[in-house]
């Protein structure tokens, strides 16, 4: 019985030396510096997938979430498998009140007196998290989507995905004005929505010490956006 509880201790700390040893991947690479904005290559495996349209309640116009479906022969859910009777997942997102959560590549856009769609932005963009700011709508006929998404391959490891920097974008309920309010290789940490004072206020943290990682040496950031002016302008504000 110690014989045994000697290899289940041994096994247990070299499993956890191995994930201690185990490097983080950074999420920003400063080699070539002017590389980050360039657009990672896309993925030819995997194709363009839309979910059912969404409406948000109190607005005229549908949202369709687009994503990929990933087809190649090693995943068995890329295709249909008579035999079994499994059949591939198509869904895309998943949507609960004002929110739609997911990892997206655009969002089309169709107000429901027209036929025509719309497409977000031409931009390649992995979107995680689109709101509605209902309350906002409601007080000031305001009607606008928050995004969180990663828009630049920050770590260059040619792929748009979470290991690269998170980012804030703004736009109108149509997907106009698709405007983004956090600053390029600042991390977004979190964001709230103040309604007595129509502000959108957020986080975002620097890499001061250009490490490539966002730990306890670095900067966080301090902003807010005043909701109801045109051109959603950023102010920064301290706190000491």
């Amino acid at each position: 019985m110690k014989g045994l509880l000697k290899i289940v201790s041994c096994s247990v700390f070299l499993l956890l030396m191995g994930c201690k040893q185990e490097k983080e991947t950074p999420k920003v690479t400063y080699e070539n510096h002017s590389k980050a904005i360039t657009a990672p290559k896309v993925d030819t495996t995997k194709i363009e997938v839309a979910d059912l349209p969404i409406q948000m309640q109190g607005t005229n116009v549908l949202l369709f979430p687009v994503g990929d479906l990933n087809v190649n022969e090693h995943n068995s859910k890329s295709s249909y498998d008579a035999s079994s009777g499994v059949r591939p997942s198509f869904k895309i997102s998943n949507y609960s009140e004002n929110e739609i959560v997911g990892f997206l590549r655009n969002i089309k856009f169709q107000r429901i007196d027209s036929d025509s769609i719309k497409t977000l932005t031409d931009k390649q963009v992995l979107i995680q998290s689109v709101t509605y700011l209902k309350a906002i709508a409601d007080k000031s006929k305001q009607q606008i989507l928050v995004y969180l998404l990663e828009d630049l391959d920050t770590n260059k490891d040619n792929n748009l995905d979470t290991n690269d920097i998170q980012s804030l974008y703004l736009s109108d309920i149509s997907g106009e004005r698709f405007t983004k309010i956090s600053t390029d290789f600042q991390e977004v940490i979190d964001w709230n929505v103040v309604e007595s004072k129509n502000r959108l206020y957020y986080r975002t943290i620097e890499d001061a010490n250009k490490n490539g990682a966002f730990d306890k040496n670095d900067v966080v950031r301090y902003h807010y956006v005043d909701l109801t002016s045109k051109d959603w302008k950023v102010t920064d504000y301290e706190l000491n």
